[in-house]
């Protein structure tokens, strides 16, 4: 087992490691634990009760964080002609059709962090898939990433200020960014909110017991920590002020 540092060692001296706390006690007691010289990312991640082999219980949702993630977020957009030039307007960094896929194709350029198409260059955009898909870049209707023209400035803006698709691994996590140390513990038990109201309205018909099964918030360099599932669910994300 690898010798933990120092600063690791003082932040898991502050935690219980039998408790499962309350969500609000659990995003001050992250903040105090992160100690890092950058400013770290903190994350949620769950277990859930599914069975990720069946397409029913696959869960995929988009989650807008109200307090951002905290990141600039580079926007790549495939569109052409009219369309292309929303998106420019909506303020896209990169846009572009057959040229932008060849650049991804032959190129290997891959600097942006969401991709959003037009529906009538999928065509072109789902040739990708290898490229795109296993980075979670690839344009998908189902995570609100290809959507007509007039509808790109709104999806842009929404990627600019903390959209998140959330969806399970082949060993039935989620892992979900939401938001960074620095963030006021309120604004981080908002989008904690935010994402739990999402989780619990994804929950399948057919899922069985209880629906997640364990629940963790951790920063980049810190200890994680056990957070009450059922006290989770049960936030109410309009009434957190931050």
């Amino acid at each position: 087992m690898p010798k933990r540092g120092k600063r690791y060692q003082a932040a898991i001296a502050k935690l219980d490691r039998n408790k499962l706390y309350p969500p609000e006690e659990a995003m001050q007691l992250i903040k105090e634990m992160a100690s890092a010289k950058f400013d770290e990312t903190v994350e949620v991640h769950a277990r859930l009760g599914i069975d990720p082999r069946h397409a029913e219980q696959q869960m995929r949702e988009v989650v807008l964080m109200p307090a951002g993630l905290g990141k600039t977020t580079r926007i790549a957009v495939f569109a052409e002609g009219e369309d292309a030039k929303i998106a420019e307007n909506a303020g896209a960094d990169i846009v572009g059709g057959a040229d932008l896929a060849e650049r991804i194709q032959n190129e290997g350029f891959m600097d942006f962090d969401v991709a959003i198409a037009v529906p009538e260059i999928m065509g072109l955009v789902g040739r990708l898939g290898r490229v795109l898909g296993p980075r979670g870049l690839m344009p998908n209707p189902r995570a609100g990433t290809v959507v007509r023209g007039e509808d790109l400035p709104r999806v842009i803006e929404e990627a600019r200020g903390g959209r998140v698709e959330v969806r399970n691994d082949k060993t039935a996590n989620l892992h979900v960014p939401i938001g960074k140390a620095s963030f006021t513990a309120p604004a981080l038990l908002k989008n904690f909110a935010a994402l739990m109201g999402a989780v619990g309205r994804a929950k399948p018909a057919n899922s069985k017991g209880a629906f997640i099964r364990k629940l963790v918030v951790t920063s980049t360099m810190g200890p994680a920590i056990r957070i009450d599932p059922t006290q989770a669910l049960a936030l109410d994300v309009d009434s957190i002020e931050i």
